[in-house]
């Protein structure tokens, strides 16, 4: 399928999607091997290595976690070079008060919202949907 750039597009076809697990960021040392954490998403940051995985690997392993969430995977095919569509995403959120997380993937967009407010952001990103599709 052809990674989408229209924003009124992007926005109609959004089917935001709240993953069941619990996820969290947190820090390590640029030196210290992964091993069995297996995380979604990596950064290698000047401070070390920022991390997101799923919350119960983190405690397997002994890590302390920063800030615990639920991911919404924004099913939409979107374009890495598609322009708007983080921000309106991000605008409505802080709309409504959500802070928002937004790491891009190569197929989708993944958002990151405080576990506490996941089920207030999915209703917020439905809308934004349902407003693309008025």
């Amino acid at each position: 399928m052809t990674p989408i750039t229209d924003l009124d597009v992007l926005l109609r076809q959004l089917s935001p999607r709240l993953d069941p697990e619990r996820y969290a960021y947190a820090a390590l040392p640029s030196s210290q091997p992964l091993g069995a954490l297996t995380p979604i998403a990596i950064f290698e940051e000047s401070e070390g290595r920022s991390v997101i995985a799923p919350l119960t690997r983190l405690k397997d392993q002994g890590i302390e976690p920063v800030f615990i969430c639920r991911r919404i995977t924004l099913d939409v095919n979107s374009a890495l070079q598609a322009v708007g569509l983080t921000a309106a995403v991000s605008q409505a959120l802080a709309e409504a008060g959500v802070s928002a997380n937004i790491v891009a993937a190569l197929h989708h967009d993944h958002v990151f919202v405080p576990e506490e407010r996941a089920d207030d952001a999915l209703c917020v990103l439905k809308k934004l949907s349902d407003r693309g599709r008025a």
